[in-house]
């Protein structure tokens, strides 16, 4: 991979796998399908791969399990296939963090991209009014984080190229697929036009607005570029509290900005 995740872990394609090196734990990854997410597409009825993403919850070094079970911080690693859903790019269908016991609250998602180009879609609000939007692109070695209670969706924004990363989450963590089942979907499509995503309103949203950008740094989460989000662990396991205790700094919160 382009970008070493700071464990021995490598990924195949064909069939989608994820590989655990030694002293590294792992679940047997998980595929998801086409028939999952039909129902969010912007066209129900296209066709394209089977397997869309293959997912593995629960990733990391022997030597820190203890210490992230205790701490309920998670560690997840997904690939995505290359093609396209019809005129869309592979994508997951989208969802919000459900409430965590743990914590009383919805929590944040750290994303960071290891190989190829990643677009994570996130909204205010699974509401009819969706506010602000934004495409959030990265690259081998960006980290973008999805706040609490938002609709987000992963995108593969490379049609011809799988595309891999790593993410930390909470361990009590769930899924409501409420909100973008509702509106059959996110409120904005990814659509491939002559090679490249272009962005399409869902009609069962009224308002929002969509912003497109880049990834950023996160000098304001004490995120240091360039380092992987699992080595910045190893060196301060109290780094990504904000991942599992929402509520002990709102002010992270309070007007964030992807």
């Amino acid at each position: 991979m382009k970008f070493y995740p700071g464990f021995d872990i490598q990924m195949s394609s064909k069939p989608m796998n994820f590989i655990y090196g030694k002293n590294v734990f792992g679940p047997v990854p998980e595929i998801r399908c086409l028939d999952d997410i039909r129902s969010s597409l912007a066209n129900p009825d296209c066709d394209g791969p089977k397997d869309l993403y293959c997912i593995a919850m629960d990733v990391g070094k022997e030597e820190d399990k203890k210490d992230l079970i205790e701490r309920n911080l998670l560690y997840g690693v997904v690939t995505y296939a290359a093609g396209q859903l019809g005129t869309e790019p592979i994508r997951s269908q989208g969802h919000i963090h459900a409430i965590s016991a743990s914590c009383n609250s919805s929590t944040s998602e750290v994303y960071e991209i290891w190989e190829g180009k990643a677009c994570i879609y996130m909204q205010e609000s699974g509401e009819d009014n969706p506010g602000n939007c934004y495409a959030v692109y990265g690259k081998a070695g960006d980290i973008i984080i999805v706040p609490p209670g938002w609709v987000h969706a992963t995108v593969n924004a490379d049609t011809g190229n799988p595309m891999t990363f790593g993410a930390w989450c909470v361990r009590d963590y769930g899924f409501d697929y409420r909100a973008v089942k509702d509106h059959h979907g996110i409120a904005y499509f990814p659509k491939i036009i002559n090679g490249e995503i272009h962005w399409e309103e869902n009609r069962n949203y009224s308002g929002g607005k969509l912003i497109v950008k880049d990834a950023r740094d996160y000098p304001d989460f004490h995120l240091q570029k360039g380092v992987s989000i699992y080595e910045q662990y190893r060196k301060d396991q109290n780094r990504f509290q904000f991942v599992v205790d929402p509520l002990q700094d709102k002010e992270l919160w309070n007007n964030y900005r992807p």
